[in-house]
C-alpha cells in the first residue's frame, strides 16, 4: 500500500509541477507584444522557465534515479504548453501569443550530467544547474527567430489604448539591453543552482512524509 501511496503523491506532484510551469509560460511568454521590452521580457522569461525547469525535472530525476527521466518532464511540459498554446488560438488570439519555450536539449543536459557523474547528486544540482540556466536562454533565441514580426503583430492585434500613468516608459540602452541571452544565462545559472537544490529537496520531504 505504502509504495502505491508513494506512486501516486510522486505522479500528482510531477502534474502540479508540469500544469504550473505551463500556466508561467502563459503569463510570462507573452512578450511578443511588448515591442518596446521584447528583450527585456525575454530575460524574464527565460530565468522564469529555468527555475521552474530545473526544479521539476531535479525532483523527478532524483526521485526515479534514472537519467533520462528530466528530458521526459521536459516533453510532458512541451505538451502541454503546446495544447495550451492551441486553446487560446481557438479562442482568436494570434498563434504567436504563447511561446513554447525549447526545455528539451536543457533536460538532456540535465540527464546527461547525472549519468555522466554516476547519480551524484550534488554534481547534479551544481553542474547540472548551472548548464540548464546558461542553455536555455540560447535555446530560447530559436523562438524570437521563428515568431512573426512583433510590429505586424501588435498592429493586427491592437491592445486597448492605455492612460496616461499606464504607458510604458521607453527603456534605456543599458549594459545587457543588446544581449539577452547573457543577461537570462548569468542570471539563469546563478539561481538555477538553489532551485535545483529544492527540486532535490522536495524529493527527501516527499519521501519523508510518505514514511510518517
Amino acid at each position: 500500500v505504502m509504495v502505491w501511496l508513494r506512486r501516486c503523491t510522486h505522479y500528482l506532484f510531477m502534474v502540479v509541477v508540469a500544469v504550473n510551469s505551463t500556466l508561467l509560460t502563459i503569463n510570462a511568454g507573452d512578450y511578443i507584444f511588448y515591442t518596446d521590452w521584447a528583450w527585456t521580457s525575454f530575460v524574464i522569461f527565460s530565468i522564469s522557465q529555468t527555475l521552474m525547469l530545473s526544479v521539476g525535472a531535479v525532483y523527478y530525476l532524483t526521485f526515479t534515479g534514472v537519467p533520462g527521466t528530466a528530458t521526459y518532464y521536459a516533453l510532458i511540459m512541451t505538451v502541454y504548453t503546446w495544447v495550451a498554446r492551441a486553446a487560446w488560438f481557438s479562442l482568436g488570439y494570434p498563434y504567436d501569443f504563447i511561446v513554447t519555450p525549447v526545455w528539451i536539449p536543457s533536460a538532456m543536459l540535465l540527464d546527461l550530467v547525472y549519468w555522466a557523474t554516476k547519480k551524484n547528486k550534488h554534481s547534479l544540482i551544481l553542474m547540472g544547474g548551472v548548464l540548464v540556466g546558461m542553455s536555455l536562454p540560447l535555446f530560447n533565441m530559436i523562438n524570437l527567430l521563428l515568431v512573426a514580426d512583433p510590429l505586424e503583430t501588435a498592429f493586427k492585434y491592437p491592445r486597448p489604448t492605455l492612460p496616461p500613468y499606464m504607458t510604458p516608459i521607453e527603456p534605456q540602452v543599458g549594459k545587457f539591453y543588446n544581449s539577452p541571452v547573457a543577461l537570462g544565462s548569468g542570471a539563469g545559472a546563478v539561481l538555477s543552482v538553489p532551485i535545483s537544490a529544492l527540486g532535490a529537496k522536495l524529493n527527501t520531504w516527499t519521501y519523508r512524509w510518505m514514511a510518517a
